[in-house]
């Protein structure tokens, strides 16, 4: 097992077109960490960068205590699994999985041991002498693990292996990766752009936007705390509400936020106490809350009054409803915002129809506040 350390790592295909630039990020021996983001933001290049299939143009890069810029790929310790499986498909699970073995010489009792072991771990034993076309898509993608297992690698390189499946493979399939990680120890390294891969296998995300590291941390510290608004909207489904306003009241430990339909919600953030850098009165936000962190309620009638005030209450009209059987979510219109924002909610909950008029509670303390450059303000304790 190694670590995986990138040093200002910068690709470029021409002096003008750079698509990495300058990621600095260390790996530890043993962790599995995620690369996650859009297509064309650079996680998928920066694999192979490590892999060595496509070189670096600036930077260091470090597989344990060696640099392994210019290092071949097959001397740098490192298995890959792509997204395609690319099975020699004349050849059974066994001789797929020993074929790389062989080339290195080494002797069939070894082989058979090693195959036989990562067989094992994968449980495939019972399928070691079928071929291919008699496995199922699941099956496939472990016995493309396996040949990687089998050459005892520092290093494991995982570029999206569960696009291909289906969504309940793909649920058994994570189970597996995650379980096989808890077995080996060893580094792994997965891109995806699929969210709900990275917040359940990684020990930590690395998020990429544009070829550069938006964040990095825990599932829950990113989904929890997003530096800016592309991690919070990028992580979540369905992504943070984001609700435009303007800075009505700044304290050091809230602000006040006036929204377009006139509705007042209070964030508790810190860093708008008035130095410089703070929120000011009339500045631009944006106001950022999860959706099973918004409450529905009734619109207002007069029975309202005989029960206790509730602060951030805001009108809205409901615009469309996805019943998910165990919750649902709502998703809801309000005053001069052009994206509707959705509520997360048990199946049992509150219902609402298309069109009625509900108010929304947005707790102060489940609310985030971005600037105009879309960088959080820390919450407040």
């Amino acid at each position: 097992m190694s670590s995986v350390s990138l040093k200002g790592v910068v690709k470029h295909y021409d002096a003008k077109q750079p698509v990495i630039h300058g990621v600095d990020l260390d790996i530890a021996d043993g962790e599995f960490v995620v690369f996650v983001g859009p297509s064309g933001c650079g996680k998928s290049t920066l694999l192979r960068m490590i892999a060595g299939l496509e070189s670096i143009s600036g930077g260091e890069l470090r597989i344990g205590e060696r640099v392994a810029n210019e290092v071949a790929p097959a001397e740098r310790g490192i298995a890959m699994v792509f997204q395609s499986y690319a099975l020699y498909p004349h050849m059974t699970v066994y001789e797929n999985m020993a074929f790389a073995l062989k080339l290195a010489g080494h002797k069939p009792a070894e082989v058979q041991q090693m195959v036989e072991r990562a067989a094992a771990i994968l449980q495939l034993t019972p399928l070691l002498k079928r071929k291919p076309k008699e496995l199922s898509g699941g099956q496939r993608q472990r016995v493309a693990i396996g040949r990687a297992i089998v050459r005892k690698p520092q290093v494991f390189l995982f570029d999206e292996p569960l696009s291909n499946l289906d969504a309940s493979l793909r649920v058994q399939m994570r189970v597996e990766i995650s379980r096989l990680h808890q077995e080996l120890k060893t580094t792994m390294i997965y891109v995806t752009h699929d969210q709900v891969e990275a917040m359940t296998l990684g020990q930590r995300i690395v998020v990429f936007n544009g070829g550069r590291i938006e964040q990095v941390g825990t599932p829950l510290e990113l989904y929890n705390s997003p530096a800016n608004l592309f991690v919070a909207g990028f992580l979540g489904s369905p992504k943070m509400n984001f609700i435009p306003g303007e800075v009505l009241a700044a304290a050091p430990h809230y602000v006040a936020v006036q929204l377009a339909g006139g509705a007042i919600v209070e964030v508790a953030a810190q860093g708008c106490g008035g130095a410089a850098g703070d929120a000011q009165r009339g500045d631009a936000v944006t106001i950022g809350i999860r959706a099973e962190h918004v409450a529905l309620r009734r619109a207002a009638v007069l029975e309202d009054q005989l029960l206790p005030p509730e602060d951030n209450l805001v009108d809205a009209a409901v615009g469309h409803v996805e019943n998910l059987g165990d919750l649902s979510i709502v998703y809801a219109a309000l005053p001069g915002v052009a994206d509707m924002a959705a509520v997360k909610q048990p199946a049992d909950g509150m219902q609402a129809a298309p069109g009625a008029a509900v108010r929304l509670h947005l707790p102060a303390a489940r609310c985030m506040l971005f600037n105009t450059e879309g960088l959080a303000y820390p919450r407040a304790v």
